[in-house]
Parts: C-alpha cells; structure tokens; sequence
C-alpha cells in the first residue's frame, strides 16, 4: 500500500469525479477532492494546470474522471509533465458515483498493489469496467513484473 504524505494524505479526487471524492473522503481521512478545506490552492472550479502540480508536490494519488485522457494524447502528457500519479476511471458511458465506487471498491487491492509497486511517479492506471491496466509507463519503461496484478 503506497504510504500518505506526511499531512496523513494520499488521494485526491479530481472535480470530474466529485460525488466519488466526497464520498472517499466522508469514508477516509487520507482523501482530499477539489474543493476541500484541507487543500484551498485548489478550489472548485481549478483548471488541469493548476491543479495537477499541486497535487503532485503533496505527493497525492489523483483519481479522475476526466474523458479527454482517453481520447487526447496532450491531456495524458499534461498528467506526466506534473508528475502526477493518476488512477482514471475510464469507460465510454457516465455511471453514477456509486458505481464508480463500487468498481474502485472491487479492484482496490489490486490498485493499491500496482501504485505501490509502480512507486512516485508519474504513472497513469487505467480502471474500467474489466479491471485495471497501466497506461504509463509504457510497458518497456516499467518496473520488472509490473502490468496486470495477478
């Protein structure tokens, strides 16, 4: 399990997924979203650009929703230029955040598993409906054994 900074924090929930962040952090006190007290540099409302670095400093997991990770190539590299780790929750219809949690709930282990190993980033998970896959670092970048937990 990857370990919280030393604010006690690890995840932050992006703004396109924020019904699931309030959710995570009424649950946990390790989670932070946009819009949180405990991380007022990034208001609701806060653009990529501002809020990927912060997060990044504070040594966060950021997980998100965002659709244009999927489809434009400049979005991924925004996320690695920050230094981001990044859980995205992918799929190509909306669900509710119940459902986006239910799946992070029913992969959380193997999650936890491939963050840890894939250790301070930046890296990029894919979580959709059939599990989870990395999408940075490309496969010949990884660390040995990473790709699938088995």
């Amino acid at each position: 399990m990857p370990l919280p900074n030393a604010a006690g924090e690890l995840f932050f929930v992006d703004e396109s997924a924020l019904g699931l962040g309030k959710g995570m952090s009424a649950l946990r006190r390790d989670t932070l979203h946009a819009g949180h007290a405990a991380i007022p540099q990034v208001p609701l409302g806060s653009d990529d650009v501002t809020w990927m670095p912060i997060v990044a400093r504070r040594g966060l997991i950021a997980l998100g929703r965002d659709k244009k990770v999927r489809s434009r190539p400049a979005e991924r590299q925004r996320i690695l230029d920050s230094g981001l780790r990044y859980i995205w929750i992918g799929g190509k219809r909306d669900e509710s955040s119940w459902e986006w949690m239910r799946r992070l709930m029913r992969h959380w282990d193997a999650l936890m598993a491939m963050a840890d190993h894939l250790g301070p980033g930046p890296w990029i998970i894919t979580l959709n409906q059939n599990g989870i896959a990395v999408n940075h670092p490309a496969p010949a970048e990884r660390p040995r054994g990473a790709g699938r937990p088995g």
